[in-house]
């Protein structure tokens, strides 16, 4: 088997994720539930492909507080894992906070915009989307859509 592209950890190293192939895209998201889910004033996923990330132990289970999304996080220190969207079909993202490699995964565009915090500025001149973005980021994925 192939080294993983990708590689993770939460805080405590109880749980770990690794991933076979390259993130599909990387996006920031200013919605106030990643905000609360990851305790960032404005976090950064990337995506992969479900068949490609691995968690670890296999014995972690999402929960759902809101209904279509599904997260995963460290059962002994609370670290967010990966999240699935059911608007975001074929995508499972992970906060860029837990990935060894996250200096590597640099934000193409920005979720949610209109939500962002009123004292952060970060003027990137990335493509924003006032809510979702699910439109763009579906398509990012699909060329032929």
């Amino acid at each position: 088997m192939a080294d993983p592209v990708v590689t993770g950890r939460c805080y405590c190293g109880a749980s770990r994720l690794s991933a076979d192939a390259a993130a599909l895209t990387v996006a920031w998201c200013h919605c106030c539930d990643c905000r609360r889910w990851t305790g960032a004033p404005q976090p950064a996923f990337a995506a992969f492909a479900p068949e490609t990330l691995h968690l670890a132990p296999d014995t972690l289970r999402p929960f759902e507080a809101v209904a279509g999304v599904a997260r995963w996080t460290c059962p002994t220190c609370g670290s967010p894992l990966a999240a699935r969207f059911d608007y975001l079909p074929g995508q499972v993202w992970v906060p860029l906070g837990v990935l060894d490699q996250a200096e590597t995964l640099v934000p193409a565009s920005h979720s949610h915009a209109d939500a962002a915090l009123p004292w952060l500025h970060l003027d990137d001149g990335l493509p924003r989307s006032g809510g979702s973005g699910r439109d763009r980021l579906n398509a990012e994925l699909d060329p032929d859509g």
